[in-house]
């Protein structure tokens, strides 16, 4: 196991090995598998980022994350030069269904809600939205809805999770209803996010609860 001091630094590297992030300063502390980043950026690009690479070093078990957008002087847009932008984004992403998500904007952070049939066209809408500038952050309200009124098939997801490149085999699926539920043990944050897009794909699903715990260490053991 990784003390602090290890992984703090394994963090660090990856943050820094980030061409987006090389010149950015984002302090890293760590502390029993929970990692905290702190530091400024000049878009919310950058910050996704930043947490996106700590999550796949091995030992990042949660993350906290203080790190703040703040934009050059040249950069900055009102809210509602955002929100057209925003819309115009939306408009134009194949992905995010014509007039299906309505877009709030206070101080450069965006909400989107809405009614979408799969989980593909919510992440779509909130990638359309991250990348643009004056954005300062994003929080993604749409919920899944599917069209498809099939039944689902708790084997269908397990087969899914058998065929992918992640160890599922200490995943638990269950099923009730439209909701899928994974509980056990995934090897990273990378593995667990990976069960939960599988689940998410799933015909006829409406939520999914992603239960599963980050033990990075449980197959080293055995």
């Amino acid at each position: 196991m990784k003390t602090n001091e290890e992984l703090q630094k394994d963090v660090q590297k990856a943050i820094q090995w980030e061409p987006l992030l090389h010149a950015a300063e984002i302090g890293v502390t760590a502390k029993n598998g929970v990692v905290s980043l702190t530091g400024v950026v000049d878009n919310y690009s950058k910050k996704l980022e930043a947490e996106n690479a700590a999550k796949k070093v091995i030992g990042v078990k949660a993350l906290v994350e203080n790190i703040d957008v703040r934009f050059p002087n040249t950069w900055s847009k009102t809210d509602e030069e955002v929100a057209n932008e925003v819309l115009s984004a939306l408009k134009d992403n194949w992905s995010v269904p014509k007039d299906k998500v309505t877009v709030k904007v206070e101080d450069g952070w965006v909400t989107l809600e809405g009614e979408l049939p799969w989980d593909y066209q919510r992440k779509g809408a909130q990638i359309a939205t991250s990348h643009l500038t004056g954005v300062k952050g994003v929080t993604n309200n749409i919920e899944v809805k599917s069209d498809i009124h099939n039944a689902i098939e708790k084997k269908d997801i397990e087969q899914a999770l058998g065929r992918s490149t992640i160890d599922d085999s200490d995943i638990k699926v269950s099923v009730s209803g439209t909701t899928v539920t994974l509980d056990g043990t995934a090897n990273s944050w990378y593995q667990k996010e990976e069960a939960g897009d599988i689940a998410w794909k799933t015909p006829g699903i409406w939520h999914v609860k992603n239960n599963l715990i980050v033990d990075n260490y449980s197959s080293l053991e055995e």
